[in-house]
């Protein structure tokens, strides 16, 4: 870098100086215009130093204007990709939204360790600013459905660059019970796992059933209606059947008709958190419709899979592979292994075959309805 090239930088920094020390606040917002023009002219062209002495110019000036000149160098770099990170992150953690939300929203030189500290720490307003990035990754919306409000977590969902994780989309499924418009949201994202889309119904139906019984209780028996409703609606989102749960209950069918589909398989597509595999698997090998084994799957307790696993004739390692599954899939407390494992020694396969059948008779009227 030349004496010449540096000269501009240097007598700003002379400049800032005596405006620090001895400076109005115009003169100050001033001189915080005339460095951002500086950097915004050539941010392009400058070296790694050169921005790096714009980032310590900057954090001077910051520490040192008011909000509203923050705000507006906020707006001014937030769109610039080579911006200086640290003034960058300062004006991200200002407690003041109009100064932050400019960069929180839009920066791309933000990094997802800023921004989740972001989510975990600051404002409301802050996390609904974070939520409407272009670009939003697994990591970054976990925490902003952690500690996001509705209205956060309406508008994290709705954003079409937003990645989710699996525990991402377990905690949405748990928070969509008793709001409707969320279920509907949720059930629409066409990566939502199969066995979570299932279980998002299930809350769904309960909880259309109980605001409209509680909302219109001279009218409960439309109760029903209504229920149907949302999950007829829910249904014709594209996760209702995925092509990765088409693709799963392919191959084993494959599998089934080479002779090669058995407990063994089930405990490998268990053990690896493949859960369209299990279902497909366990239903085949129980004989029972894929519609029954995904009810009995999704349900809270651990009962379903133990009736499914007790008619598939399944000894209990295997039984266990596949309740850790679900429990790792959903993001919920652990399930009492040992509660479990008397219960299902206990469990005579007759008496598995009359619950499969009940739920048969259930599954029939349902889809007569």
């Amino acid at each position: 870098m030349s004496s010449k090239s540096a000269s501009p930088s240097e007598s700003l920094l002379d400049e800032l100086q005596t405006t620090l020390a001895h400076g109005t606040v115009a003169r100050r917002v001033e001189t915080l215009r005339r460095v951002t023009d500086l950097f915004i002219t050539g941010a392009v062209d400058y070296s790694n130093p050169q921005i790096e002495l714009f980032d310590d110019v900057f954090k001077c000036l910051i520490r040192h204007i008011e909000t509203s000149a923050k705000a507006l160098l906020a707006r001014r770099l937030a769109a610039i990709d080579h911006a200086p990170g640290q003034t960058l992150r300062a004006l991200a953690f200002d407690d003041h939204v109009e100064v932050a939300a400019p960069v929180l929203s839009r920066s791309t030189r933000l990094d997802d360790v800023t921004l989740i500290e972001t989510a975990r720490l600051k404002s409301q307003a802050h996390l609904m600013a974070v939520s409407k990035r272009n670009v939003l990754s697994g990591a970054v919306t976990d925490a902003l459905l952690q500690r996001g409000n509705d209205d956060v977590v309406r508008s994290t969902i709705s954003n079409p660059g937003a990645e989710f994780s699996e525990r991402g989309f377990s905690h949405l499924v748990e928070r969509a019970e008793g709001n409707d418009q969320l279920v509907i949201c949720v059930g629409m994202q066409p990566k939502l796992p199969r066995h979570l889309y299932l279980k998002l119904i299930a809350k769904a139906s309960a909880a259309v059933r109980t605001r409209l019984a509680a909302a219109h209780p001279l009218s409960a028996d439309e109760v029903p209606n209504a229920v149907q409703e949302a999950t007829r609606q829910a249904r014709s989102a594209a996760s209702a059947v995925s092509r990765q749960t088409e693709m799963a209950q392919a191959l084993v069918k494959c599998l089934s008709r080479e002779g090669r589909l058995d407990e063994f398989q089930v405990v490998e597509f268990a053990e690896a958190g493949r859960f369209d595999e299990t279902n497909a698997a366990i239903a085949t090998l129980a004989k029972v419709a894929l519609p029954i084994a995904e009810h009995l799957m999704v349900e809270t307790r651990a009962e379903g899979v133990m009736i499914l696993a007790k008619v598939a004739g399944f000894s209990w390692p295997t039984v266990k592979a596949i309740i850790n599954m679900r429990d790792a899939l959903s993001g919920l407390a652990p399930t009492n292994l040992v509660s479990c494992k008397v219960t299902y020694e206990k469990l005579r396969p007759s008496t598995a075959q009359q619950v499969l059948r009940f739920h048969g008779m259930q599954q029939s009227a349902t889809s007569a309805a």
